[in-house]
């Protein structure tokens, strides 16, 4: 059978006026959100969406609001016509594919260079005539982790999503637990303001190698992606260690640090923190999650690992 060719939509009311068509016919409304750049990680949280809903949406926009001005905006990798590719190869394809121009910007509703094909992206959030001056916050959970080198981020993560919610108007959501504490955020949103909205969580996707999958890998160079590979080799052995009988938190903390600075990797951080509260602990007792980011070179990235005693 063909890949069907999914409608792209860039218009915020056309979006709108589509979902409520499919919804006026009893079907279930799938989102998968993204800033494009697709990879295999991305396209199981599709094949998880069509699980789980009768027509699936994924948007692609890559958010301003989400990065501080010294972040890597303006050099985010981009191919859409290469994301819509993908996205046919998945079994079932996609419905619609979500590309808006600017989602900040309320006086200028047309093209304006915004998150276009080629990658060029403008933050319009200041310069819009009107302002955006609205955001979201989960005060607690964003706190820690990625939140203490990225204060704005999981300020922009929250309300674009928001946003999307609120013109998609999904039955269900899916997120990769890659970001763990971005997934956790999302689900926290959506409870404390009641959107009837089922938010799913898809295992960590890696390459053959075990690093795990990311739009910012192909700015590694080849050395750099090999010493990377240490990330995830240490985890594996913080989380056998701790089914071995090793509960305390700073001796595992310290294996992790030691290995990826060893491979020559900058960690940001290194924390074993409760599944759900994302709260540190000293030692394990409960469900937790080793989450990590580090640089290598000029790239920073992140894993997470949970482990359950």
């Amino acid at each position: 059978m063909a890949a069907k060719d999914p409608l792209v939509i860039t218009d915020k009311e056309e979006m709108r006026k589509w979902s409520r068509a499919m919804r006026s016919q009893g079907k279930l409304i799938g989102l998968v959100p993204t800033m494009g750049f697709l990879h295999q990680g991305h396209l199981s949280l599709v094949s998880q969406a069509h699980k789980h809903s009768n027509v699936v949406v994924v948007s692609i926009y890559v958010n301003p609001g989400q990065f501080s001005p010294t972040e890597d905006l303006s050099t985010y990798p981009s191919d859409f016509d290469g994301d819509i590719k993908k996205l046919m190869s998945v079994p079932g394809g996609v419905d619609v594919v979500f590309h808006p121009y600017n989602l900040y910007d309320y006086e200028n509703q047309s093209k304006n260079g915004v998150g276009d094909g080629d990658g060029v992206v403008m933050s319009c959030i200041e310069k819009s005539g009107t302002g955006h001056e609205t955001w979201v916050r989960v005060e607690k959970l964003e706190k820690g982790l990625c939140g203490n080198s990225r204060p704005v981020f999981f300020r922009g993560v929250a309300t674009v999503v928001t946003k999307l919610f609120n013109i998609v108007e999904p039955d269900v959501t899916v997120f990769g637990k890659k970001d763990y504490q971005q997934w956790r955020i999302i689900q926290r949103m959506v409870r404390d303001l009641d959107f009837s909205i089922k938010v799913i969580g898809v295992e960590v996707s890696r390459e053959n190698d075990g690093l795990a999958m990311s739009s910012r890998n192909v700015h590694l160079s080849p050395e750099e992606r090999a010493k990377a590979l240490s990330i995830n080799k240490s985890l594996l052995r913080a989380k056998s260690a701790a089914n071995d009988g090793q509960i305390q938190c700073e001796k595992l903390r310290n294996l992790v640090i030691q290995c990826i600075t060893n491979a020559g990797g900058k960690i940001d951080y290194a924390e074993i923190v409760d599944q759900n509260s994302l709260e540190k602990v000293e030692s394990i007792k409960g469900p937790v999650v080793f989450c990590v980011a580090a640089w290598f070179g000029k790239v920073r990235l992140i894993d997470n690992m949970e482990i359950n005693l």
